[in-house]
């Protein structure tokens, strides 16, 4: 049986081009954007509606299952009017409602829409949506659970074109009960101290952006860049899948606080780019760079401009040991990159940290081994 909920009544009421709808669970984000996308299609006609999502089995077994439940519970549903193998519905009047995956290259740089439905956008990347919204003319719908602040949070928090809605269960009346009943659960555990079950609460229950679990760095927030008179930098080298940064380090070791500045990170840099940007930020300073390319390291060291430039110290565990040292001081940090790469960087396994996203972290560790567990005569400073 099809319900009027307050989450439905509160979509309806966003007006600008981008309704970006952040919720927990048994919220009623996904039916309710798709039972308007449905009204939406039958009184105007020939409107392209786009519905995406990660992949094709997360459609069939959230978006498609709402769609076709919406449609047969309000007696519109025609079955020679669903394509099934193309995931498409034509409605009487022309309209269309398609869905597919991001991971459909084609799709995403294809035929134009009026409207667009991002579903649990947080599984999409910021350029696959993208390509998505520019090829959108009237309205684009984002949902998602905020397990933690990604692309959405970075490019569209202060957009004046943009409507932002938080929904929990208490704003959807057909929520199961016994759903409700295991979400309030949660919250008795969180109440109890219990960390993880608070955490999950805050996004579940309350709708609120949580952190990673096992995030490896909890000990950091953004903040201003200070110059203690010792400033170190840290340098990872990649080329055209990953980028070659460079991350500006100072500590204060009385305080036990090391502050972090993005520099630059970029792709596709040759070993001249490189050394002109070393040249620009670091100019004489000291360059921890990864000892895994000895040949660009004492390239840059004996070109021109000369790079005060030295590989770093590498051994048995010292991924962890320099993690550990980090994790001994409060991190003051700022930069786009380096933001994004604390919030995700996670213990895969105990005592095994994830190796993608950390490329300025990496040059963050480079950096602490060589500051703080060595003495100052072990490496040089013009």
């Amino acid at each position: 049986m099809f319900q009027t909920t307050t989450s439905l009544r509160k979509i309806i009421n966003l007006k600008k081009s981008l309704r970006i709808i952040q919720g927990g669970t048994a919220a009623s984000k996904t039916f309710s954007i798709i039972a308007i996308l449905i009204e939406w299609a039958i009184r105007k006609p020939d409107v392209e509606i786009s519905i995406v999502s990660e992949s094709i089995p997360h459609i069939r077994r959230g978006a498609l299952r709402d769609f076709l439940k919406i449609m047969k519970w309000t007696d519109r549903y025609m079955e020679e009017r669903f394509n099934r193998s193309l995931l498409t519905y034509t409605f009487n009047n022309g309209s269309k409602i398609e869905m597919f995956s991001a991971d459909q290259d084609a799709k995403l740089r294809g035929a134009r829409r009026q409207i667009l439905f991002c579903n649990e956008a947080n599984n999409l990347t910021w350029e696959s949506f993208y390509q998505l919204k520019i090829r959108t003319s009237d309205v684009t719908f984002i949902d998602y659970n905020p397990t933690t602040e990604f692309w959405v949070h970075d490019e569209y928090k202060n957009d004046p074109n943009a409507d932002w809605l938080i929904l929990t269960y208490k704003d959807n009346e057909s929520a199961p009960e016994a759903t409700i009943k295991e979400i309030e659960k949660a919250k008795q555990k969180g109440d109890s101290g219990n960390q993880y079950w608070k955490n999950w609460y805050r996004v579940y229950g309350l709708g609120l952006p949580g952190i990673y679990q096992g995030a490896v760095y909890s000990n950091w927030k953004e903040g201003m860049f200070v110059d203690n008179g010792d400033v170190v930098f840290g340098q990872d080298f990649g080329w055209s899948d990953s980028p070659t940064c460079l991350l500006k380090v100072s500590f204060d070791k009385k305080q036990k606080i090391i502050y972090a500045q993005e520099c630059f990170y970029q792709t596709g840099l040759t070993q001249s780019q490189i050394a002109e940007l070393n040249y620009k930020f670091a100019n004489d300073s000291l360059i921890i760079g990864d000892s895994a390319e000895p040949r660009l390291i004492n390239a840059l060291a004996t070109g021109n401009p000369k790079i005060n430039i030295i590989p770093a110290t590498k051994g048995a565990d010292s991924v962890n040991f320099g993690i550990s040292l980090i994790q001994d001081y409060d991190l003051i940090v700022s930069g786009e990159n380096l933001i994004k790469e604390l919030k995700s960087y996670v213990w895969l396994a105990k005592g095994v940290p994830q190796k993608k996203n950390d490329h300025l972290l990496d040059c963050l560790r480079m950096v602490a081994i060589k500051v703080l567990s060595e003495p100052k005569g072990e490496y040089h400073i013009w």
